[in-house]
């Protein structure tokens, strides 16, 4: 993995799926509260005008000269679960996340697993 101040710098990059496919910029990362490590980064995708967030993990990623490679395809990320642009990821709406991915959710009740960085 990479250390959350590297990936910062990589927001508004493109994200791209395994086969070089882009899926769209990089907005934010999302960390596992539990360890503090990257987890999750949503990813801008759709038309100018009806633009969302949605969800991707960072298992697997690699980093390129001007781009994040995510392990899964493009289809699959941009049929995840999402927010607004301006929205927030509800902690109600975390496990649909995690299982939209087939991961575990392993949050605690009343605590998040996830926090944006």
């Amino acid at each position: 993995m990479f250390e959350i101040e590297d990936i910062r710098q990589w927001r508004g990059r493109d994200v791209i799926d395994p086969s070089g496919s882009k899926i769209g910029p990089l907005e934010a990362v999302y960390v596992d509260t539990l360890t503090d490590q990257p987890s999750f980064a949503t990813v801008r995708v759709g038309m100018p005008t009806r633009q969302r967030l949605v969800f991707v993990p960072l298992a697997g990623c690699t980093l390129g000269p001007a781009h994040l490679r995510v392990a899964h395809d493009k289809k699959q990320v941009k049929g995840a679960p999402g927010i607004d642009t301006n929205g927030e990821l509800f902690a109600e709406a975390e496990p649909e996340v995690f299982a939209y991915y087939r991961l575990p959710y392993r949050a605690a009740p009343d605590e998040r697993l996830l926090a944006r960085r």
